[in-house]
């Protein structure tokens, strides 16, 4: 059974690996002070939010983070959905699913008009699970680093 529980202060070190399996997943290295502002910035629950799905030993196998932020087209807010990760050994027991569902029952409550996240297009995993709870917009994402 999996629980999805507000990430604390005492997870670091579970949600530090977590955490490294998903920038390992995207190719990407982070500085790690980035990773202790981060995690500080959950636990902190102001502009970042955070939750970690949670195995029926307590171990915990999966992350999500979001943040909520004014929008044009709307007189509420939209949450946009950052950070989704399960880790490999627990993905397709639904640790995914729940993790979004956490998040949408948190921007239903918070008043927000959508949730809405980013997935690379050869991410067919996680693809399928999200055709399955949310509408793909056909939108594609560009950037300018700074």
């Amino acid at each position: 059974m999996t629980s999805i529980r507000v990430i604390q202060k005492s997870d670091f070190e579970e949600w530090s690996v977590l955490w490294a399996g998903y920038l390992r997943f995207y190719e990407s290295d982070i500085p790690e002070e980035v990773t202790t502002a981060t995690f500080g910035r959950l636990v902190d629950d102001r502009d970042l939010h955070g939750a970690l799905a949670v195995d029926a030993e307590g171990r915990a196998i999966g992350l999500v983070h979001w943040l909520s932020h004014p929008a044009t087209w709307s007189t509420g807010e939209y949450c946009y959905l950052e950070d989704l990760f399960v880790s490999a050994d627990a993905r397709g027991a639904g640790a995914g699913r729940a993790l979004i569902a956490h998040v949408r029952e948190w921007a239903e409550r918070s008043g927000c008009e959508k949730v809405y996240w980013l997935t690379p297009e050869g991410n067919a995993t996680a693809r399928t699970l999200y055709d399955r709870v949310a509408t793909h917009t056909g939108y594609v994402h560009y950037q300018i680093s700074i």
